[in-house]
């Protein structure tokens, strides 16, 4: 492998800021931004609008799409112009 060319991996801790919490991980993103985490160490922080802890797919609140409904409402739409001919 070459020298000098691959970012650093470290520890980082990301902060939802939709859910309030907090996670401590290892990754390569480069920012200005330091928090004290609570084992006294200080970590560079990344904040990110969406995490498991707020997306509603991890959450248990997303929506169903009524694919039947839809079909439906289609056919009443469209159905009915080749009833007419």
């Amino acid at each position: 492998m070459k020298t000098d060319i691959h970012p650093e991996y470290r520890l980082v801790v990301f902060t939802d800021q939709s859910a309030g919490t907090s996670f401590l991980t290892r990754s390569t993103i480069s920012t200005e931004d330091t928090i004290e985490w609570s084992d006294g160490n200080t970590y560079p922080l990344a904040r990110v609008e969406i995490s498991s802890a707020s997306h509603p797919f991890f959450t248990g609140t997303m929506q169903i799409v009524d694919t039947a409904g839809r079909v439906e409402r289609f056919e009443r739409r469209y159905g009915q112009r080749k009833a007419r001919k």
